[in-house]
């Protein structure tokens, strides 16, 4: 995996971003999860979210998937 600077900090981020607007919602939890898992496992942790993707359920998912 590639990695760079996000924009002029020193936080290094996976040059390619998992997008998660389809998670819990339209794909399901199971699916969901077993993408997301897969992605860390190739050393993307830069995903994009939001609180409207699903009426909250990509976030309420991505929160099951990091342990809150």
């Amino acid at each position: 995996m590639h990695y760079t600077s996000l924009g002029r900090t020193a936080v290094k981020v996976s040059r390619l971003c998992l997008g998660t607007m389809n998670s819990g919602w339209v794909t399901n939890e199971d699916n969901s999860l077993g993408t997301m898992g897969r992605a860390l496992g190739l050393g993307i942790y830069f995903w994009d979210t939001a609180n409207i993707y699903g009426k909250g359920a990509s976030e309420t998912l991505m929160g099951r998937f990091v342990g809150f």
